[in-house]
């Protein structure tokens, strides 16, 4: 406001300036245009016949001289008469020369701004006018404005201020009170910490379909790219999350397994957007996997422990009593059977990791009364393009499910193929139990749950997520029996 104020003076003395100049100019054409004019400088007496027209025109326009006068600078009239017959003080060349101009002169009245004109007859110059107002009058004319600019600048100031008053207010109603300094340093551990927790972060806006805020992990864990994120960017699992709070949620990706949670940010009555926090549980998952197959095959080893047990029992109470043949005979045969499994086995499936897998699982699933079965197409002499650890996943994780879902029903049964040709590595597990129908079953495997009350279906998910990334194929059907089928190209992919 104060460089406007004076702005506004310095404009103000020069409008002034300008309006006086545009003024006398005027007043000096007006006056020596007029024939009275000429008529009265050719006449014996010029002043008796000009000094009261130029006075009458003075005091109307409010000028301070106009001064008619001849060729050679004497004067034919003059605001003070005693002037009058006296030499114009003042530059003439110019109108003499035919040039109506203005300057700046102190003259007989002090500083003034003057404009000189010629005064024609016959096409000749036979007199000048000079028309002026002094610069004490001009300062009276700029005074008598100033009241104007300094009460515009006054009001000007006070919606300044209170507009100010009223900005910070609502700025420090929006910032809770922060201070400038208090919101920097709130922003940079706001950053620090965005980049330095291992914990994806994604807040989205009131829309949901935006992400305002994704931190370095979010974009590590979730593949997203550089740049704006938005809903149709995240995993498809994840897309689904929209508007509702989520408590420790798995979801499974390609390559991970993650825990997700989510709230809806309320300010008052809206909702304001969306708070979600993701961790990876991929190593822990894998190790937890790998602990439920060894404890399995701990179980397994205990059960056949027993068994063997009770065996040896049998055959040393049969050589008691003397029935050495029919011992020999009883220790033999359960021998026999396993031997033969295993050659079966080891013939079948070329990798002996495999098939020490199936043969367990064999044993497992007699524990709950589920007969396993491999079936007598299987071939399978690698288990290319899977690693062994890949493949046992793969196996392992469709057998526990399908000895899960068949376990409790009547003549309870799972059957086994898995096939290798040059173009595809394909697992089929089907078994006795309801099935799941399809829809299921793609949401058990995304979100690592099941339909089944005993298991958490995240065998499902590390399945989808090994197959996804090895760009096969996974189906389930429920008729004529429940079975799920893996396909592993084994050519390149482009």
């Amino acid at each position: 406001m104060a460089l406007w104020a004076g702005y506004a003076v310095l404009d103000a003395r020069r409008e002034g300036d300008r309006t006086v100049t545009r003024e006398v100019t005027d007043i000096a054409v007006s006056v020596a245009a007029a024939p009275s004019t000429a008529a009265a400088v050719r006449s014996p007496d010029p002043t008796a016949l000009l000094q009261p027209v130029t006075e009458r025109i003075r005091q109307a326009t409010g000028v301070d001289f106009i001064v008619v006068m001849a060729p050679d600078r004497t004067r034919f009239t003059h605001t003070d008469p005693a002037r009058i017959g006296q030499p114009f003080s003042g530059n003439i060349d110019r109108a003499l020369a035919g040039a109506t101009f203005t300057e700046i002169y102190t003259g007989s009245l002090g500083p003034s701004i003057r404009a000189v004109t010629p005064v024609y007859a016959d096409g000749r110059v036979i007199a000048l006018v000079s028309a002026g107002v002094t610069r004490a009058v001009i300062g009276e004319r700029f005074t008598a404005q100033l009241p104007v600019i300094l009460g515009v600048t006054a009001v000007g100031l006070f919606v300044a201020a209170a507009g100010s008053l009223l900005l910070n207010r609502r700025l420090r109603r929006q910032t809770r009170g922060l201070a400038p300094a208090q919101l920097w340093a709130m922003y940079e551990h706001h950053d620090a910490v965005l980049h330095a927790v291992r914990e994806g972060l994604l807040v989205f806006g009131p829309t949901g379909e935006r992400a305002e805020v994704v931190n370095d992990e979010a974009r590590r864990l979730l593949e997203l790219p550089e740049g704006p994120v938005t809903r149709a960017d995240l995993p498809a699992s994840l897309r689904d999350l929209h508007r509702r709070t989520v408590r420790d949620e798995t979801h499974v990706t390609a390559d991970r397994v993650l825990l997700v949670n989510q709230d809806v940010v309320d300010l008052g009555r809206r909702a304001q957007g969306m708070v979600t926090t993701i961790r990876d549980h991929t190593e822990l998952r894998t190790v937890l996997g790998e602990l439920d197959t060894v404890r399995g095959f701990a179980e397994s080893l205990r059960a056949q422990a027993h068994e063997s047990a009770n065996r040896l029992h049998t055959v040393v109470t049969m050589v008691e009593l003397g029935r050495y043949g029919e011992a020999v005979e009883f220790a033999t045969a359960e021998l026999e059977l396993s031997q033969a499994l295993i050659d079966r086995l080891l013939a079948e499936v070329g990798d002996p990791v495999l098939a020490a897998l199936l043969l367990g699982k064999v044993n497992q699933a007699a524990e709950r009364d589920v007969e396993l079965t491999v079936t007598a197409d299987t071939a399978m002499d690698s288990a290319a393009p899977l690693s062994t650890r890949d493949a046992v996943t793969l196996m392992g994780n469709l057998i526990d499910n399908a000895i899960d879902a068949a376990a409790g029903s009547p003549d309870a049964w799972v059957e086994v193929t898995a096939r290798a040709d040059a173009t595809a590595l394909t697992v089929r597990v089907a078994d006795s139990g309801p099935g799941i129908p399809p829809e299921s079953f793609t949401r058990a495997a995304r979100r690592g749950y099941s339909t089944k009350a005993r298991h958490h279906g995240l065998g499902l998910a590390l399945v989808l997520g090994l197959v996804t990334r090895h760009g096969g194929t996974i189906g389930t059907e429920t008729a004529p029996e429940s079975a799920v089928t893996v396909r592993i190209p084994r050519e390149e992919r482009g």
